[in-house]
């Protein structure tokens, strides 16, 4: 369907010289979407496998250590989008006290986007609405400390911005002046809430995050807080009652694909093409969660019936399984106080899960030893293998 630019150009004065600004039409498209054929389809695909994705909660006994360490991937997958070079160990390594010395400014950024989705998801949870307002509590969160602290965290940006160039002059894509993004992000935000177009809540979502991301309300982490958008909203509308879907690693496989249908959304209006390209991956995404969670199950089942073959030491060695189920990285301190277990008992089933090859030591050292899930950690490490590394 022809439609054309989907916003209009408007020309201001940045560093004395002259720059087109993109300012984005108020959703929902027109004209109106065109469902018929290959869309609808992708349509019903995505839902179903999402609301196989919603019910993994039955297929897990306890859905909260899933969602621990999932949330905990996303963050790494999404930070490293914009650049980080922090892994999941880091992270995790980072939340345990008891071991300094990862990379600061990486991980903090990746630290603040799982404690960006915490403050999201318990506002939603207590019936404060997907606004404008929480919008800008979540970047607040998001950029409150590392490298971003100094760019307004929680504030719309009051200068221009750009994407891709040295500056706006030479930049691939300008967002719109500062002066429009109040009214941009108000419209958008009407939009979110609106139940009397007939949009699917996942189109809604698609078509949400493109207009966020070509508004560019921040001076800093749009693009994480354009991907927490979407989960935000499946979560506040009841299609997803656990934060589950995350879509970082499929548009980090597909990058320029990404990229460019969001130029021709704004170039040509071709909503049917990113709509395609979207559903497709929350598809694929959700799928793959799923399929993750099984496997998480029959890890931890394995694991478990081997440990209870060991006769008397096997109580004491499920209880530190549990632990490191809970987390993946852990010291032996952490496993007394997780476990209420004696110093002595948890250092002899640590051994024991390390003999049976569940554990593995990662410090070398005689005291203050770390062990990781080496297996559980695997799993969830693929797709977030920094590029180069």
């Amino acid at each position: 369907m022809k439609r054309g630019p989907t916003g209009r150009y408007t020309v201001t004065t940045v560093g004395g010289e002259p720059v087109r600004a993109f300012v984005p039409h108020p959703l929902p498209p027109d004209p109106p979407l065109d469902f018929k054929g290959p869309l609808q389809a992708a349509l019903e695909r995505a839902s179903l496998a999402l609301g196989r994705l919603d019910g993994v909660s039955t297929l897990l006994p306890d859905t909260s250590l899933f969602l621990y360490a999932y949330v905990r991937k996303e963050a790494v997958l999404s930070s490293q989008i914009e650049g980080t070079q922090s892994s999941l160990s880091d992270l995790l390594l980072f939340e345990l006290e008891e071991a300094p010395g990862v990379p600061f400014d990486d991980v903090v950024e990746v630290s603040n986007y799982v404690a960006a989705l915490d403050h999201g998801l318990t506002r939603l949870r207590g019936g404060f609405p997907l606004s404008n307002r929480l919008i800008r509590e979540i970047h607040g969160v998001l950029l409150s400390r590392g490298r971003g602290s100094t760019k307004a965290p929680g504030e719309f940006r009051r200068s221009q911005n750009w994407i891709g160039g040295t500056r706006p002059g030479n930049a691939v894509f300008v967002p719109p002046p500062p002066t429009a993004v109040p009214d941009c992000m108000g419209a958008l935000e009407r939009f979110l809430h609106a139940e009397d177009d007939g949009l699917p809540v996942l189109v809604r979502a698609g078509l949400a995050h493109v207009q966020f991301e070509t508004i560019h309300p921040f001076l800093d982490g749009n693009g994480r807080l354009g991907r927490l958008i979407i989960t935000f909203l499946l979560c506040s509308r009841g299609v997803l009652r656990e934060p589950l879907l995350y879509l970082s690693l499929y548009l980090k496989e597909h990058r320029a694909e990404y990229y460019e249908l969001l130029e021709r959304v704004r170039r040509d209006g071709d909503w049917e093409a990113w709509l395609a390209f979207f559903l497709e991956g929350v598809g694929v995404t959700a799928e793959g969660a799923v399929e993750t969670a099984r496997r998480l199950e029959t890890l931890f089942g394995d694991d478990r019936a081997r440990i209870e073959t060991t006769g008397r030491r096997a109580s004491s060695a499920l209880r530190v399984h549990e632990a490191l189920k809970a987390r993946p990285i852990l010291s032996l301190p952490a496993a007394c106080e997780r476990t209420g277990l004696s110093f002595p008992a948890v250092s002899s089933a640590m051994d024991l899960l390390m003999d049976l090859g569940v554990a593995r030591e990662l410090t070398g050292r005689r005291r203050n030893r770390l062990f990781a899930y080496d297996r559980y950690l695997a799993i969830l490490n693929e797709g977030t293998v920094r590029e180069g590394a």
